[in-house]
Parts: structure tokens; C-alpha cells; sequence
């Protein structure tokens, strides 16, 4: 998929105009690909889910779809649903009415009923326990709730965007999160993909960040040396473009020449220096996990019959039999019993 110049002009004149100082920055296939459909999201009142690690710009997105959407004279309320304790959260979306628990001197609406018009972001969607993803269901289905110690039936005329650093499809499986629920957010995903499978965009977003840093702190700093780059490059980013933005603030505050070097960047304990495989070892890791991911996906949709599976291979079955054995694949496992 192709993004023209224009859309990315879109996304920067809505970050000029909403003022976030955090924008969408990135020009790797796989991250556009996801970013492009922001703006047409936007025109849609469906629910989304925002999938994505830690730290790669999820409510960032959600903000997007907001202020590009018919909703953005409204509120956006973001919730993170992990920060909340178990037993507040359902007060803290749907309120409470006076009296409706020991200490309920006063009613209090909910968030939901703050977003009225607009959008509520919730994020960590997973953290929800499972009373509170219950009602949530209703009101995604119903679009209204009551609120606690209330018998009077509140419609909200608000937007839902969700996010998680999880699977939750994986959680639906492990019976942490209800399947009707993920099927009621799961109406549009969006999922963003971490700094390290979007690594042409490590030098695009450094550089951005640390023209910001540098304006921020007052600093002249003009750039990064070679070997400070490639620091940054080979590096694993569990914390994603949030990390990043933080290892270049720490370093435009501590650096002491002209320019970004590898000693200013400090990275987690675990980051060896010397870390760059050669590009043979690489690809052999790459290729053999390629070649048992595919020999298993291939037994399974011919049920464990090797003829058959190494016949769609276009390899003998002698060499197909090999690659079996190399890789310790179970073919017994493959094949559906009929008795």
C-alpha cells in the first residue's frame, strides 16, 4: 500500500493543530500501513482496538482518531484501566448515585458520562475485571448503563477506542477476558508494530526527538555520530519509541560535544556492545526458523502425510524426510486420528 505525501500532511497538520507534542512520525511500510488508517477510522463511529507493545504510541493513535473525527469538539477521556484498583472500577466509568456505598456522600458521574459526545480511551483493556468487562459489554451493545446504587437507565452517546499490550485473543483463551467482549472491540484493530520490526525508522525518530530535546534544554547539539547510530540501531527497544524518546532526552542532557555520541546513549543492563551478529549467522537463524514454521504448517494441512506435504513442498520426499529429522518435528502430532 502506497501513502502519498498528502496523507502524512494530513497527520502533521493535525498534530500542529491539536498541539500534541508527541507526533506520528515513521515512514516504514509496516507502520504506515497501519497509520493510513487513521484518518479513514475516524469517518467511522465503530469500536476499535489498538493493539500494540508498551511504548509504540497507542493512545497517541487514539487521540488521532479523535480530533479527526465528527466527535472532536467532545471530550476525550483516557482511561488506563490497569491504574485502576479492581473495586473502583466500575465506579470510576459508570459513577455512582448518593449513597450507593458506605461513603457515597455525594453522586458522581462516570467517565463514560464525562465523554458524552466524544471518545473514552481505554487502555490495558485487559486489566478490567471481569464484573466491569460485563457491563462494558452491555453498554457497547445497549449504549447505556446504570450507574451504582441506580436503578435509572443513562444513555451515552460515546465512542470506544481500547487498547492492550497483550494478545487478547491469547487472554480469551487463558478465560481472562470475555470471548463476547473481545468480539465487541475487535470491530476495527489497529495494530502497531515495535521499534525493532520498524527499524528504517530508529534514525527518522531519533532525529525528530532530539531536535525537540535540543530546543527543550536549550542545547546546540547537531546530530548523532556513526557509532552513536548504530548504537541505536542494533539495539532491541523493549520499551519501543517511548525508550527511544527517553534514551535521547538522558543524552542531549549529558552529552558534552557538539554532537550525539556513543557514550552519552545509555541503554538497559542487558544491551551487549558487541551484539551484531554476522550477517551469515543472521540469515541462517531467519532461514531455519522459516523452514520449520513451514514444514509444521505444511504437515498440518495435509494431516501429517509426508507424501502429500512434501509433493506441495516441491522437494523429495528423502530431503523433505531430512528437514524433519533436523528439526525434531513430531509427525504423529500431525495427523487426526480416525477410529
Amino acid at each position: 500500500m502506497h501513502v502519498d505525501g498528502e496523507q502524512v500532511n494530513i497527520l502533521k497538520g493535525l498534530w500542529e493543530k491539536i498541539g500534541v507534542e508527541q507526533q506520528i512520525v515513521g515512514k516504514s511500510a509496516a507502520f504506515l500501513r497501519e497509520i493510513e488508517k487513521i484518518p479513514i477510522i475516524a469517518k467511522s463511529n465503530s469500536t476499535v482496538l489498538i493493539s500494540g507493545e508498551t511504548g509504540t504510541g497507542k493512545e497517541l493513535c487514539s487521540r488521532a482518531i479523535h480530533y479527526l473525527s465528527a466527535r472532536s469538539a467532545f471530550p476525550f477521556v483516557p482511561v488506563n484501566c490497569g491504574a485502576i484498583p479492581v473495586d473502583l472500577v466500575e465506579n470510576e466509568l459508570f459513577g455512582h448515585r448518593k449513597g450507593a456505598y458506605t461513603g457515597a456522600h455525594e453522586s458522581q458521574n462516570g467517565l463514560i458520562c464525562e465523554a458524552n459526545g466524544g471518545t473514552i480511551f481505554l487502555d490495558e483493556i485487559d486489566c478490567l475485571p471481569l464484573s466491569a468487562q460485563v457491563k462494558l459489554l452491555r453498554f457497547l451493545i445497549e449504549k447505556e448503563y446504570r450507574q451504582l446504587g441506580s436503578t435509572e437507565v443513562i444513555r451515552s452517546d460515546v465512542r470506544v477506542i481500547a487498547a492492550s499490550n497483550i494478545r487478547l485473543d491469547l487472554a480469551v483463551n487463558e478465560n481472562r477476558f470475555r470471548q463476547d467482549l473481545y468480539y465487541r472491540l475487535n470491530v476495527i484493530p489497529l495494530s502497531l508494530p515495535p521499534l525493532r520490526e520498524r527499524r528504517e525508522d530508529i534514525p527518522v525518530l531519533a532525529r525528530h526527538f532530539l531536535k525537540k530535546q535540543t530546543i527543550e534544554a536549550g542545547r546546540d547539539l547537531d546530530d548523532f555520530s556513526i557509532v552513536a547510530m548504530r548504537k541505536l540501531m542494533l539495539y532491541d527497544w523493549p520499551g519501543n519509541v517511548r525508550e527511544l524518546q527517553n534514551v535521547i532526552e538522558r543524552a542531549v542532557v549529558f552529552a558534552k560535544g557538539t554532537s550525539i555520541d556513543s557514550a552519552d546513549i545509555v541503554l538497559a543492563e542487558s544491551y551487549e556492545e558487541d551484539s551484531m551478529e554476522s550477517f551469515r549467522d543472521a540469515k541462517a537463524k531467519v532461514v531455519e526458523q522459516f523452514e520449520r514454521d513451514y514444514i509444521r504448517s505444511l504437515l498440518l494441512c495435509h494431516d501429517g502425510n509426508i507424501s502429500r506435504a512434501s509433493k506441495s513442498a516441491g522437494k523429495n520426499r528423502r530431503a523433505f524426510w531430512e528437514l524433519i529429522r533436523k528439526y525434531g518435528i513430531d509427525v504423529q502430532g500431525f495427523r487426526t486420528h480416525h477410529h
